[in-house]
């Protein structure tokens, strides 16, 4: 079996003396792992850094193997992000909730949000709530979307500032009230009704909202914790908008 895709290095691990397995995530065959021969060369190590888009090629006599992988750069937005924390931060802690997907299931979508975020790293004001959404998008593609449209209550979509915490769903400011300790709330930027810019209490109420249904739908029943670089994000953002 044979096949060849652009991809996202999404991990890499050493493997006898000069080899390495590195787990790519995939446009059209999602997230597989391959053999490297001399992927610890100098030659290799800086296209093999999580972030860094390349052209994968892998081979194995049959699909469920390992199979050997080999790699060529295309972008390296690991190199790029080097120079400022919160970006590299930011590009580690993508790649990690990747690794929720499952192996070798295709997101062709996820895929492309993936590349439009990672095109806007290079905008500190821009790509903050752009993550955000792609986590809304990660959600969305392991089987636990929610709903932002509309109110869970009233099926209006006027005033929505709350979230259902257990049925993902919008509920409107009148809804809400009697019920409004227990709710989420719901970021304005994510309310299609509001425009402009994000402001920095906002943002943080995005990453509480996905952070919550990521850690009690997909992290918690898999008995795993939230990737530390996503929490060491929210702590260098947070002192962004402290600041």
């Amino acid at each position: 079996m044979h096949w060849s895709d652009e991809a996202i290095i999404v991990g890499v691990r050493p493997h006898g003396e000069t080899a390495a397995i590195a787990e790519v995530f995939s446009s059209n065959h999602g997230r597989w792992l391959g053999l490297v021969h001399g992927g610890r060369s100098r030659r290799s190590r800086p296209v093999l850094q999580i972030g860094n888009v390349v052209d994968v090629s892998w081979k194995g006599r049959l699909p469920e193997h390992l199979g050997t992988m080999t790699v060529e750069l295309r972008r390296g937005y690991a190199g790029e992000a080097m120079s400022e924390p919160k970006t590299l931060t930011a590009l580690t802690s993508m790649c990690a909730l990747l690794h929720l997907v499952a192996e070798r299931e295709p997101h062709p979508n996820l895929y492309e949000v993936t590349q439009f975020v990672l095109g806007f790293l290079d905008a500190p004001d821009v790509w903050p709530a752009l993550i955000v959404r792609w986590e809304l998008s990660l959600l969305d593609e392991l089987g636990f979307g929610l709903d932002l449209s509309e109110c869970a209550a009233t099926g209006s979509n006027d005033q929505l500032i709350y979230v259902s915490p257990k049925s993902g769903r919008a509920v409107s400011a009148s809804a809400g009230e009697p019920y409004k300790d227990r709710l989420l709330d719901l970021p304005s930027f994510l309310n299609r009704s509001q425009r402009g810019a994000v402001m920095g209490d906002d943002l943080m109420r995005g990453f509480e909202l996905t952070g919550h249904f990521l850690q009690t739908r997909v992290l918690g029943p898999r008995e795993r914790k939230m990737p530390t670089a996503r929490e060491r994000l929210i702590t260098l953002l947070k002192r962004v908008s402290e600041a």
